[in-house]
């Protein structure tokens, strides 16, 4: 019965989104710790030793009585829902096995002068992933995956593909906090700080990702003419386009629908859309019921290790955030570094944390706390908010334990550190000049403030 826990904790947090209940969503949370209890041995080391010091710092507060009820509630729920995040959009996958045009979606992606090759990865991961977010990641990486076993394209070739491919779908999914309304960093930080909204962050995100696409189409456009060179051109759009077009609209028309009915954000509503849409249209091609919900179970326990790194560290970030007193941000802005200066330290935190191991969502968590009670004090917070998704951006590339980079590495067969670093090191390092430089433009003319 284990493997089932999981799906059923997904089960029971999407319950709790729809009914409003805080109870199932702590119930959900409560099923998200036994499973990955029961299953200890069987994680990752990474999300084995996440797990572990999330329990550890969590029974430590307690035992001094600095973790009240309301917050232990709130760490619970918030482990259910970024678990259940991740758990309900990565559902896309099961639809690859049953749409040619998926299973064909980089000939359809490659198909084009190959000048424009990267922007259009790039920015189709990014819209794709403004709504499924995850759900992207097992999209086109399962299908690349499929797609150079059945051609039978290895070695070097292979490694080519992946990187050009790969790299350029991650760079496109970590534009997404700078700006897409569903992005998991702007729900964070406009939850902890009510005063900002997406429209806020839009046109200082949009900017950063206009300046992140030009630098990678720069890094990128040699290699992409290489694979143009082995992709196989369409004649005609693959079978099934049409009833796919159906399905994406249906997703599209029941997330408004939730949207304008409900209390739902768009987010949550992609995460209960994806899920029932999916299995409604397994069950109506396949026509069998236990095999459809052994692939379900299957596709969810898949990502056990990415869903517990999530569920960990939300629990810790928000957690950990609620234990530093407001005055002490307050003194450190007044008397050591600044506004621009906290800017800074906020945007390469996050890479830096990331790049040695630490979710990004963890230490965006804490920091988004932070940010509430400095903005508490009086300090305006919209410059701080802009280094934290520039940063968040960056982190989602560097980090070889975030989930993304996770879901490369295993869908390609490569080490995460050569997914993080071999591939997006130098990418990373080139930005950081650009992004500080964009800061100081800002901070300098006083539009942020």
């Amino acid at each position: 019965m284990t493997p089932y826990l999981l799906p059923v904790a997904v089960l029971v947090e999407l319950l709790g989104l729809l009914s409003g209940a805080t109870s199932l969503s702590v119930a959900a949370g409560v099923l998200f710790l036994v499973y990955f209890m029961l299953i200890l041995p069987e994680l990752e080391g990474y999300a084995r030793y996440l797990a572990f010091i999330t329990l550890l710092t969590l029974a430590a507060l307690f035992s001094v009585d600095r973790l009240p009820p309301e917050q232990m509630t709130n760490a619970a729920a918030a482990a259910a829902f970024y678990g259940a995040f991740l758990g309900s959009l990565g559902m896309m996958q099961c639809l690859v096995r049953r749409f040619e045009v998926l299973r064909r979606i980089h000939d359809v992606l490659l198909g084009g002068a190959s000048f424009w090759l990267y922007p259009k990865y790039a920015l189709t991961s990014c819209a794709v992933a403004s709504v499924l977010n995850f759900g992207v990641m097992n999209l086109l990486c399962g299908a690349l995956s499929d797609t150079l076993r059945e051609r039978g394209i290895t070695g070097t070739a292979r490694l080519r593909w992946l990187r050009s491919v790969l790299s350029s779908t991650l760079r496109g999914f970590a534009l997404v906090p700078l700006i897409a309304p569903t992005s998991v960093a702007v729900a964070i930080i406009t939850r902890e700080v009510p005063s900002l909204s997406w429209a806020q962050l839009l046109p200082y995100g949009a900017t950063a990702a206009l300046l992140f696409i030009g630098l990678g189409w720069r890094l990128e456009h040699r290699r992409f003419q290489q694979i143009s060179t082995e992709r196989a051109r369409l004649e005609r759009w693959p079978d099934g386009s049409i009833t796919l077009i159906l399905v994406v609209a249906a997703v599209f028309g029941v997330m408004a629908g939730l949207v304008l009915t409900t209390r739902l954000n768009v987010s949550r509503a992609a995460m209960v859309t994806v899920p029932v849409i999916t299995v409604l249209y397994m069950l109506c091609h396949d026509r069998v019921l236990l095999p459809v919900l052994r692939e379900v179970v299957d596709n969810t326990v898949s990502l056990k290790n990415e869903m517990c790194i999530f569920a960990a560290s939300a629990a810790l970030g928000v957690t950990l955030a609620a234990q530093v007193p407001p005055e002490l941000l307050a003194n450190l802005v007044a008397e050591r570094v600044g506004l621009f200066g906290l800017a800074v330290v906020a945007m390469l935190i996050l890479p830096l944390f990331a790049a040695v191991g630490i979710a990004p969502i963890t230490v965006l968590s804490f920091l988004a706390g932070l940010l509430s009670q400095l903005t508490a004090t009086g300090t305006p917070p919209l410059l701080i908010a802009v280094a934290l998704v520039i940063g968040f951006s960056l982190a989602m590339m560097l980090s070889p334990f975030g989930p993304s980079v996770m879901l490369l590495a295993r869908f390609g067969k490569l080490s995460r550190w050569v997914v993080a670093f071999g591939w997006n090191g130098l990418f990373a390092l080139a930005s950081l000049p650009l992004m500080l430089a964009l800061l100081g433009l800002w901070y300098l003319t006083g539009v942020v403030l």
